[in-house]
């Protein structure tokens, strides 16, 4: 395979400069404690890793092997985590199931390639979240809503694929950065779809599920709230009504019998045209606690989306606001939903946009499960075309303090389940991986998949952390590519920012499908989402004082700091206030002057990304550089396009110029 195919499991990034005596000395032979499909993985693996590198394949043996592998140790006390040790024979890589060995043996293998010694590879370590997901937006057409790297791998012509290869090659990865679950198909699920749960599809989900299996990790998939009425002749599909109970038990039981460990469903309801509990005048609760009932016997979970919101909002109600409507539709029910039902609620309370405020909702329900939802494909964020580094974005919120229970109740904590001890917690994010040959489109988004991961094992690891590992795994360890690549992902978010939308007003894309700049596309429309630009002023005024009353749902001293205009944060002062275009920020710069110097700046600096990428061109992979090239180069043509049309619309909006006489078409 290539080097855009393999990502970031090469394992022959660095062959230079590795001492494959040593490895191969270490790796000589092999033996398994309590083996089974997983740990047969976890040899696999150590396989690619001996035949990457042109080293002799180990040797299987019963005992005396240089590398022990143990699973289920008793010693290793967090579930799945793993202990990797040195001894004057080899190494043992212990886990406390089967899939912490597999972790153990990723990390073990990644620290090899990365030049590390046997004994700076030894260590103690384990998943700090309990569920560690991803969300497949695939159709079962072959196409993917907000995909942005080539077609399904799962499903062509509403059939599944019937070659396994590629999906094993993915649950390969997803497992190298400790992702336990998945759901295989879209939120959004339409007519086809509905009947995946059927006995004429459940031999192809079986055989999927086996294969995520034997890398630990749980399928899901996400069900229609209106199955009954589809597939079964039942004329509604109210959660109370016996007889849609009754449907939904007898389906949970077909699933189960033909895929024993299926893990559950993923629901989207009420939301986008898409059915629910509302139209019976219904709660989440009713409607989610009816499928709990269903799978709860098999040990099955319901994972519940919380982006419901009014999408018919007449553009002249300003009272109306999308930002409530998780909260206020949520926040009632704490304490109503069965044990087996979790929340899943997106990091800000509009779309995933490149900058918006955290979601009131996360860490605001004490008696719910609640999981937090990122979004690793870019679909406001530069659609794998720009360089988008998305880890520092959401370390913000991970390390936002909430003030739930006080001073230190981190996004995190709920996370991982210390701040309210629920019953099940962690993090999903939405795919992007697509047939693509480099999975994710373009090379450098392959960070924020790896990335992902790693935060879902430990939300601690900084940014920089992350980016450092994954350029020395998938381009190099040499400190040229390092002191090149490292700048230009820390200030990718920001420089994107720049150049895009101003200090958390968002949207400002072309309607549908959310790429390039359209400052007014969505502003008359009836999605809700509006930034009420004129010629005075813009932003959207969230305040209690008046406003829609937005910042009421924060905790103190959350909810002060935001209502009041001099103490938010200038990030996201367009978030919650709308401001006159004189107003001056805490930089001293009026607001009418930042949007022209970020606008400007930020083309500059995709130039400078441009500039040091050439630099490299004969330290890395070629495919990758000319990928990365040309994405680049993308990237500078979309970023004048933005700066000249949203300069130009204030220009023409405010009259004012650019205090440094810059060229902006009137």
């Amino acid at each position: 395979m290539s080097a855009l195919y393999d990502c970031w499991l090469r394992y022959d990034t660095n062959a230079d400069s590795l001492n494959k005596e040593i490895l191969a000395e270490n790796l000589a032979s092999v033996s398994v404690e309590n083996g089974d499909k997983i740990t047969a993985s976890a040899v696999e693996e150590i396989e690619r890793f001996c035949k990457a590198l042109g080293l002799p394949a180990p040797q299987k043996v019963e005992s005396g092997a240089t590398l022990r592998l143990v699973a289920g140790l008793a010693a290793v006390e967090h579930k799945d985590g793993y202990v990797i040790e040195k001894s004057s024979h080899g190494f043992m890589v212990a886990g406390e199931s089967s899939t912490g060995l597999l972790y153990g043996v990723f990390n073990l293998l990644q620290g090899l390639s990365l030049g590390k010694t046997p004994e700076e590879c030894c260590k103690m370590d384990y998943p700090r979240n309990e569920i560690r997901m991803i969300n497949q937006w695939d159709n079962g057409d072959g196409d993917i809503e907000r995909g942005y790297a080539g077609r399904s791998i799962f499903f062509k012509d509403y059939k599944f694929m019937e070659d396994l290869s590629r999906i094993k090659d993915y649950a390969r990865i997803l497992a190298s950065v400790g992702i336990n679950a998945i759901s295989i198909n879209n939120v959004n699920v339409h007519f086809h779809e509905t009947k995946f749960i059927t006995p004429e599809y459940l031999p192809m989900v079986k055989r999927y599920n086996d294969v995520f299996n034997s890398y630990g990790i749980t399928m899901y998939m996400c069900v229609n709230f209106a199955a009954p009425i589809q597939l079964g002749g039942i004329d509604v599909s109210d959660p109370l009504d016996e007889r849609v109970r009754a449907w939904w038990k007898e389906a949970a039981k077909t699933i189960y019998e033909a895929v024993p460990n299926f893990g559950g469903f993923l629901v989207k309801a009420d939301s986008e045209g898409r059915p629910g509990p509302f139209t019976y005048g219904r709660n989440h609760a009713d409607g989610s606690n009816m499928l709990a009932e269903a799978v709860g016997p098999y040990g099955g979970l319901v994972i519940w989306r919380c982006f419901v919101y009014n999408c018919n909002q007449d553009w002249r109600d300003r009272k109306t606001d999308r930002a409530r409507a998780a909260y206020d539709h949520f926040m009632p029910l704490d304490g109503k939903f069965a044990d087996n039902v979790i929340l899943q609620i997106k990091n800000g309370p509009m779309d995933f946009q490149i900058r918006e405020a955290v979601s009131p909702l996360l860490g605001a329900m004490p008696n719910t499960n609640q999981i937090l939802e990122f979004e690793v494909t870019q679909e406001y964020t530069g659609q794998q075309r720009h360089l988008c580094y998305l880890i520092p974005l959401w370390k913000e919120v991970l390390d936002f303090d909430t003030y739930a229970k006080g001073e230190g109740s981190y996004v995190k904590k709920m996370c991982d389940g210390s701040l309210h001890s629920p019953k099940h917690a962690g993090l999903a994010a939405v795919s992007n991986i697509g047939d693509d040959e480099c999975w994710t489109g373009s090379p450098l988004a392959q960070a924020n998949l790896y990335g992902y991961g790693r935060l879902c094992w430990n939300a601690d690891l900084t940014a920089e952390e992350i980016a450092k590992e994954w350029v020395g795994l998938t381009l190099s360890t040499n400190k040229a590519v390092l002191d090149v690549m490292l700048p230009m992902m820390m200030t990718s978010r920001r420089t994107y920012e720049n150049y895009t939308s101003p200090l958390g007003v968002g949207w400002m894309v072309t309607p549908s499908v959310h790429y390039g700049p359209s400052v007014d596309g969505y502003e008359y429309d009836r999605w809700g989402t509006y930034h009420f630009a004129d010629w005075k002023g813009i932003g959207v005024d969230r305040t209690v004082a008046t406003g829609t009353g937005y910042t009421s749902q924060y905790a103190e001293p959350n909810a002060s700091t935001y209502e009041n205009l001099d103490t938010c944060p200038d990030d996201l002062l367009l978030f919650f206030h709308h401001v006159d275009y004189t107003y001056k920020l805490k930089s001293g710069k009026t607001l009418i002057q930042h949007i022209y110097d970020t606008h400007f700046e930020g083309v500059e600096t995709v130039k400078g990304y441009i500039r040091d990428w050439a630099t490299l061109e004969n330290m890395i992979q070629p495919d990758i550089f000319a990928l990365v090239k040309e994405r680049l180069g993308i990237q500078l043509e979309n970023a004048r396009e933005w700066r000249d049309i949203v300069n130009t619309y204030f220009y023409r909006h405010t009259g004012i110029p650019d205090a440094n006489g810059r060229k902006i078409y009137p």
